[in-house]
């Protein structure tokens, strides 16, 4: 009983899902997204800014923002170039101060990201297979026969041989890439979706509850819709926090009976 009591108030204190969670500005206009962040202060720390802003002319003024307030930034702009072109948005984005930026998963283009960054603390993660997909949505897009799992395992094999830090992928593939990648990895995974009612799947195709996915074994959670199209956004977030805390603390305790 000691042990699971320590087991508790060590995940309190160190495991916080409020680390864990990246809110995604999935909204059209830089003003919306300061709303948001403004609404969720106090609750949020991270977030991802997408394509939905990349137009916006004041998306710069809201990276700075963002960063004045000492929250951490996602840039998942999934970057596809020529090298160089993408080693240019690799340095920008480090000197910026952006925590993670997703690059496409192709030889040269993770290369030339993983060696723009230098020594800085910016986090190259490499994109498995959309959760927009299924099986045969990628068999029919890449050409293939391949199992969809043996797919995702080879992506991931891939980014972590080359030195990016991790991969967005389902959290349903998570316990998958685990048993296949070095330790260490991050697994950063979308499709989202708690079981409140109201809360639909939307475009997903692969999702999980937040409780399972932290039990799966993810390192961070990203969520849009079911906290930025809510009416009580804030609510809607720390229901979430409380689901992802509830796993973690069942994790810690399952450590500690190991």
């Amino acid at each position: 009983m000691a042990a699971l009591a320590f087991s508790r108030a060590y995940t309190v204190e160190h495991e916080r899902a409020r680390d864990r969670l990246i809110v995604a500005l999935d909204v059209g206009k830089v003003e919306e997204a300061e709303r948001i962040v403004r609404e969720l202060e106090g609750t949020v720390d991270y977030f991802k800014v997408g394509l939905h802003l990349q137009l916006d002319p004041a998306l710069h003024g809201l990276i700075a923002y963002l960063l004045h307030r000492e929250k951490k930034i996602f840039l998942d702009f999934k970057a596809f170039d020529i090298p160089a072109t993408v080693a240019g948005a690799v340095r920008a984005s480090a000197a910026l101060g952006v925590t993670f930026i997703t690059v496409i998963g192709q030889e040269q283009i993770v290369e030339a990201a993983v060696k723009a960054r230098g020594n800085s603390g910016l986090k190259i993660l490499v994109v498995t297979l959309l959760t927009g997909m299924n099986e045969k949505d990628m068999q029919r897009e890449y050409s293939t026969e391949i199992p969809m799992n043996d797919f995702i395992v080879k992506r991931a094999r891939f980014a972590a041989n080359e030195g990016c830090d991790g991969v967005i992928s389902s959290a349903r593939e998570v316990e998958l890439i685990r048993r296949n990648v070095r330790d260490g990895f991050l697994i950063v995974t979308p499709g989202i979706r708690p079981h409140d009612a109201g809360v639909m799947n939307d475009d997903q195709k692969r999702i999980m509850t937040p409780y399972d996915a932290i039990i799966a074994g993810a390192n961070y959670l990203v969520v849009g819709r079911p906290i930025i199209q809510q009416y009580d956004r804030a609510s809607a977030a720390e229901r979430i926090l409380d689901e992802m805390q509830r796993a973690l603390a069942a994790v810690a305790d399952t450590r500690e009976l190991a």
